[in-house]
């Protein structure tokens, strides 16, 4: 098959790429330093000529409220214009597990809006929700730190390696469209105190973690109503978080 990567050189993008090529797929690796611009559309057309699939891991360069809504609302809208153009079979983008239940955060609402430009577009399509990823863990536990204190959310998260992320989005590209969402989260579901008491554990940290119902993830409220984490409905990953860091760097 022919599989497009919009948003090939970064995590999730260089690991995707070297997975569909090792498999035998004709695979064109997009960015802006290969000359495809998802916010000017420039590219774009050549990018996705002849293309079975195109596979939208891109990421906005900010997380600013206004800016992220505008990357996602502009990238979205351009690639669905040349896919449509050029004929494009699937659309698979990957996005975030409870997005729409995240309604606080800039930028779980700019990635409610990229899915909806990509499900009312009429173009078959898959979206991958995943949760956090193995590799945010650390910054993650970074942004909850108050002086000697790491102050955690009274809430749960199910971090998932990127390994793991990158082999469902390939097996989900080069199958036919669902036509919805495919859910997909690590193996564990554990609370934020848990995560923060690992990450510390593993740099020699001395911090003390507190549990602090007023804490937020990024702005954001994390508790039983605002989640993080998969329904019954999901694909569960091999790879546990806490096996992941001990043989991480």
């Amino acid at each position: 098959m022919k599989l497009t990567v919009i948003g090939a050189s970064g995590l999730i993008g260089t690991k995707l790429v070297a997975l569909l090529t090792a498999q035998g797929h004709e695979v064109v690796a997009t960015s802006r330093s290969t000359g495809v611009d998802v916010l000017t559309g420039e590219g774009l057309a050549d990018a996705l000529t002849g293309a079975d699939a195109l596979i939208d891991v891109v990421n906005s360069p900010s997380f600013e409220d206004d800016a992220v809504l505008q990357f996602f609302s502009t990238s979205a809208t351009n690639l669905v214009a040349a896919a449509k153009t050029a004929g494009v079979g699937h659309y698979v983008a990957l996005s975030i597990v409870g997005a729409d239940g995240l309604p606080d955060s800039g930028y779980m609402r700019a990635k409610v809006v990229q899915e909806k430009t990509i499900v009312d577009s009429g173009i078959p399509y898959t979206v991958v929700r995943a949760t956090q990823f193995h590799e945010f863990a650390e910054a993650i536990t970074g942004s909850l730190v108050v002086g000697d204190e790491v102050r955690v959310p009274d809430g749960t998260i199910q971090l998932i390696a990127s390994d793991d992320v990158v082999a469902e989005v390939a097996r989900i590209a080069v199958g036919a469209p669902v036509g919805g969402i495919v859910n997909i989260g690590g193996p564990d579901k554990f609370s934020f105190a848990d995560m923060a008491t690992a990450v510390l554990a593993k740099r020699g940290d001395a911090k003390t973690v507190v549990v602090d119902p007023q804490a937020t993830y990024f702005g954001t409220p994390v508790d039983e109503r605002h989640s993080l984490v998969t329904g019954d409905d999901a694909v569960l990953a091999a790879t546990r978080f806490t096996d992941w860091l001990a043989t991480s760097p």
